[in-house]
């Protein structure tokens, strides 16, 4: 695996791709969450979905949880350094028999710049004895990733120990390359309540079935990264940029501003505005 630094405009889903192209026209779109997307295919580059091995992307959502890409990349290369560098030829296989047999401590101090290392370290071997043993191999698991049902694949993934829903949709886009899959994180659940097609008070797994229903498959992949982008230049938690200049966001006019105050510079999590 080569370096994968966090890219300047929009994370991509693997060198190899495999997810399907899809056209981005805000006036043709059926629903608002897919103008919304259409809007931010105009805005960012865009990419298909998939071609990841599958262990590995398992370990690098778990490492990214609760922290930033900037913040996880330093504990993804020393892991990969450690246990399975990309420069010696080491596989997916290797990677899985060298955490399976970690010392949980020597990986925790290995990963400490991702945060939360202690509670990471355990998922991370934790996950490595499962695909071994319930799958026999990494290869297995990949091909269980890529070619069973998603929602059997989400399921089992959620039964894992420390593997939520956003770990688990991530698996399904950038190692399955499954169209209709729309992981939801911080910014993307901020993003869709704040711009009001999700109820202020719905949690995550409200905004996922919300977006995957009203965005066209073949483009949630590209909609989760490309809000995240988005929730990063334009719409951040506290200064989204429409309270200094009301033009100033591509999505003015797509927007209820639920939580943002623009007259009284507020802005507030969409929940806090229920009464």
């Amino acid at each position: 695996m080569s370096e994968d630094p966090e890219p300047s405009r929009n994370i991509s889903g693997g060198l190899e791709g495999g997810g399907v192209a899809a056209e981005f026209d805000p006036a043709t779109a059926q629903t608002r969450a897919e103008a919304v997307v259409d809007t931010l295919g105009e805005l960012y580059w865009q990419k298909a979905y998939g071609g990841q091995d599958a262990f590995t992307c398992l370990v690098r959502t778990i490492l990214s949880q609760n922290t930033s890409d900037k913040a996880s990349q330093p504990a993804h290369d020393a892991l990969l350094e450690r246990y399975g560098a990309d420069e010696s030829g080491a596989t997916d296989a290797d990677l899985a028999e060298a955490l399976a047999n970690a010392a949980q401590s020597e990986l925790a101090e290995t990963i400490s710049s991702a945060g939360l290392y202690n509670q990471k370290s355990e998922t991370i071997v934790d996950a490595a004895e499962w695909v071994l043993e319930e799958f026999g191999s990494a290869a297995a698991f990949d091909a269980f990733v890529t070619d069973e049902p998603p929602e059997t694949v989400r399921e089992t993934l959620l039964s894992v120990r420390g593997v939520g829903p956003k770990t688990a949709d991530c698996v399904l886009l950038f190692a399955g390359g499954r169209g209709g899959v729309f992981p939801v994180d911080t910014h993307v659940h901020r993003i869709v309540r704040r711009l009001g097609i999700a109820p202020p008070d719905a949690d995550h797994e409200g905004v996922r079935e919300i977006v995957e229903r009203d965005v066209p498959a073949a483009k949630c992949g590209f909609g989760h990264t490309a809000m995240i982008q988005f929730g990063r230049e334009y719409c951040t938690a506290r200064k989204p940029a429409c309270l200094e200049d009301p033009d100033a966001c591509p999505m003015g006019g797509l927007c209820e501003q639920v939580g943002v105050y623009p007259a009284t510079g507020e802005v507030v999590d969409p929940a806090e505005t229920l009464e």
